[in-house]
């Protein structure tokens, strides 16, 4: 029979035990997803940030946007908060034990790329991204995603434009929406896709904002997992927030 000096350890245990799953079920949970992808907001982080310096309309002659253009790093600041740089990254569903569904939200701000656009037209864009920068709004999920990824012996993953965009009057006008479609390497696997996207030119900044699903398994990519998940989709949303400056 256990004695009361014994009953009462079994009940601080009990009682420790629940407070920390509880706990790391919050921790787990308790911040909330960064807002999707959005060309208003990131039109007018830009036409704030630029206000002061650039030429004020954003708008241009089809002469004007010729060239090549490069992902712009360097200005704004990538967080979860705020986000008003370049970044690409991922949102996945989630549910979570005794707690429901879940937006399970990964981002990086280390890129490089490039656009090159002759006349009215997209005709040349390729894009690398550092995989092994990649966080998430739950900084206890990174490994798993490093290792689902398989970071260790495929860093990078990229994307290059296999068709012309056709940017047509939004080339003079500085806003338009499109499709880019190409081909999406990850995990050392190569796959075609297609990404909607908007874009407008904002004092000499052309913002581009996209998202589009994607099936992990394609990619021989298992979602990670942990304990309070009970599962989470084979599918996710690419979602990306670009910034291109002239080369």
């Amino acid at each position: 029979m256990a004695t009361p000096r014994t009953r009462n350890a079994l009940i601080v245990g009990a009682v420790v035990v629940v407070a920390l799953i509880a706990g790391g079920i919050f921790w787990y949970v308790s911040r909330d997803s960064p807002d999707e992808v959005d060309l208003d907001t990131a039109a007018e982080q830009v036409r704030e940030r630029t206000s002061t310096t650039g030429p004020g309309s954003g708008e241009t002659t089809p002469e004007g946007v010729e060239g090549t253009w490069t992902v712009d790093t360097e200005t704004g600041e990538f967080d979860y908060e705020t986000a008003t740089g370049s970044f690409v990254g991922f949102r996945v569903e989630e549910q979570l034990a005794n707690i429901g569904a879940a937006t399970a939200v990964g981002r990086t701000g280390e890129l490089t790329g490039t656009l090159t656009i002759e006349g009215t037209q997209v005709t040349e864009a390729s894009f690398e991204v550092d995989m092994t920068t990649i966080t998430t709004n739950e900084s206890r999920r990174d490994r798993r995603v490093q290792e689902a990824l398989h970071t260790d012996e495929h860093p990078t993953s990229t994307f290059e434009l296999t068709e012309p965009i056709e940017l047509g009057d939004a080339a003079t006008t500085g806003r338009f929406s499109a499709e880019a479609t190409g081909e999406l390497t990850v995990n050392g696997i190569t796959n075609p896709l297609t990404i909607p996207i908007e874009a407008e030119l904002v004092n000499g900044t052309i913002v581009v904002v996209g998202s589009t699903t994607v099936v992990f398994s394609d990619f021989d990519v298992e979602v990670p997992s942990a304990p309070v998940v009970v599962s989470a989709d084979d599918r996710g949303t690419l979602e990306l927030q670009l910034h291109f400056v002239r080369a």
